[in-house]
């Protein structure tokens, strides 16, 4: 695909082709692969309960797995699975040399109040979220992982949830519905924040 033409349907184009754009040395189909699939490395990652340091060098290494592999890829229109297993098992891979699996703390939603919103307005979203977080780390382990890589946007496909947590496809629906339950009566039960 010439570059240009890349440009204006690199959205559009199908991770084969753009997996073939990039391995022919195409810059603008390598930035739509990392635009597409980013947000699913750093919520595989972060789903595994890494730090930020951590999470940041399964990223990386995740892409330079791809750039490495980019034309052995056996089925370019998986790419999303293909790098959401490469980032779990280099997940993996740092939890066992850190030999530790530990929640990140400190972590709370960046939501902004809006600019006519009351005062107190950015404390309340503070607090709310503070509590969901609080609510989310009462979940199991599996639960957790499983809401964190759905978090990512653009939400990533249940193909690709599945690579990336080794979960059959059929049972990510159920189980999420499970998880998010469990986090609602949490949340209604009013866990004690603090």
């Amino acid at each position: 695909m010439a570059s240009d033409g890349m440009q204006s349907g690199a959205r559009s184009a199908s991770s084969a082709q753009l997996v073939a754009a990039a391995a022919g040395g195409d810059a603008t189909a390598w930035r739509a692969i990392v635009e597409r699939f980013e947000q699913l490395l750093w919520a595989v990652a972060r789903g595994h309960r890494l730090g930020q340091s951590e999470a940041a060098d399964v990223v990386q290494t995740t892409w330079l797995r791809l750039v490495e592999n980019l034309d052995r890829i056996r089925d370019p229109d998986h790419l999303g699975a293909w790098l959401a297993t490469t980032a779990r098992h280099e997940s993996l891979r740092v939890i066992r040399l850190s030999g530790r699996a530990v929640p990140v703390d400190g972590e709370t939603l960046d939501l902004t109040a809006a600019p006519d919103a009351p005062v107190d307005a950015h404390l309340l979203v503070r607090e709310r979220d503070a509590l969901i977080w609080q609510a989310v780390r009462q979940l199991s382990p599996a639960c957790q992982q499983l809401l964190r890589v759905l978090m990512a946007t653009p939400p990533p496909s249940y193909q690709e949830v599945s690579a990336a947590l080794g979960l059959p496809v059929g049972s990510i629906g159920p189980t999420r519905g499970r998880c998010l339950a469990k986090l609602r009566s949490l949340v209604d039960a009013g866990i004690d924040v603090g």
